[in-house]
């Protein structure tokens, strides 16, 4: 990937990361931290086990180098909303959001002051704001509220929640191959086509720089769904009835996969192979410098 411009860098991680061996996603984090002098902070607000979550990962930044790294452990919507806290978070190099439960997650942080110095510290300050698992479904917009796995698009009680909003226009699913959640994913832009959907695999992940490109690391893929000119019978659908849908775009970027926004479709730097015009378009729509308006409120629209 090019060298970074304007603006913070988003690392999604489809859960289940090396933490131990070569940590190849979380060493890519830890390159584009900003400022090394500035501290990386590790929330843990998603998971039951908060010490336990924050010793993995404190020792696995300890082993890359990182010489200030620093647990947030939110249990509460007042500490999220703790003026001090979040001057200091503003202030940081980065936060990396752990696994867990996004409910959990979003309950504590969504829309408090914590959550907006996040998203400032990321679109005006150049902070790499990372999430796997739970936490990366949370990053966006939207959030998938998790519901039964289902083998195909049904028309279910399964809805989407407010999210984070560092992506606007997005939902994301993670442990994507490996839980078989192609279904769900459908679902959730049947439900709204305007969404891109995008599924990332375990031990993979989708690094969004901003106003830049991306870049897809690990050892998987992220698979992108494109519903703009989706055709549907999800709203005539019973529930429980798997829904009829047409003309949707999936699109398959494997470990390894570059593009930057501003380069001409069918084009690549020789790293990478090229990419689709279709593609390019939603490699622009998430590298937009207006997605993830550092102004943007969490609010219940989504549910």
């Amino acid at each position: 990937m090019a060298a970074r411009m304007r603006g913070g860098c988003l690392v999604i991680v489809g859960g289940a990361e090396d933490r131990k061996n070569g940590k190849d996603i979380l060493r890519r984090f830890v390159d584009l931290l900003p400022r090394a002098e500035a501290p990386l902070y590790v929330l843990t607000a998603a998971t039951q086990e908060p010490e336990a979550a924050w010793r993995t990962y404190k020792n696995a930044f300890a082993d890359l180098g990182v010489q200030r790294c620093e647990p947030l452990h939110i249990a509460s919507r007042a500490e999220a909303n703790d003026e001090a806290l979040a001057a200091r978070v503003l202030e940081s190099a980065g936060v990396f959001m752990t696994g867990g439960d996004q409910k959990r997650l979003l309950s504590r942080l969504g829309g408090s002051l914590l959550c907006d110095a996040m998203r400032k510290a990321y679109a005006q300050r150049a902070a790499c704001i990372g999430g796997t698992s739970a936490g990366a479904s949370a990053i966006s917009a939207y959030m998938l509220d998790p519901g039964p796995l289902q083998g195909h698009p049904e028309r279910d009680d399964t809805s989407l929640r407010a999210g984070l909003g560092f992506l606007l226009d997005v939902v994301i699913d993670q442990h994507f191959s490996e839980r078989q959640r192609l279904g769900r994913l459908l679902g959730a832009v049947a439900h709204n086509p305007k969404l891109i959907g995008i599924g990332i695999d375990e031990d993979t992940a989708l690094i969004v720089q901003r106003g830049c490109g991306i870049e897809v690391i690990g050892e998987g893929a992220i698979t992108l769904i494109d519903g703009r000119d989706m055709s549907s019978s999800f709203l005539q659908a019973s529930d429980r009835e798997v829904a009829q849908l047409s003309d949707v775009r999936l699109h398959v970027l494997p470990a390894g996969v570059q593009c930057l926004a501003d380069q001409d479709p069918g084009t690549h730097d020789g790293s990478s192979r090229p990419v689709s015009p279709r593609v390019l378009e939603l490699v622009r729509q998430l590298c937009c410098t207006e997605n993830a308006d550092e102004n943007y409120l969490t609010t219940a629209d989504a549910e």
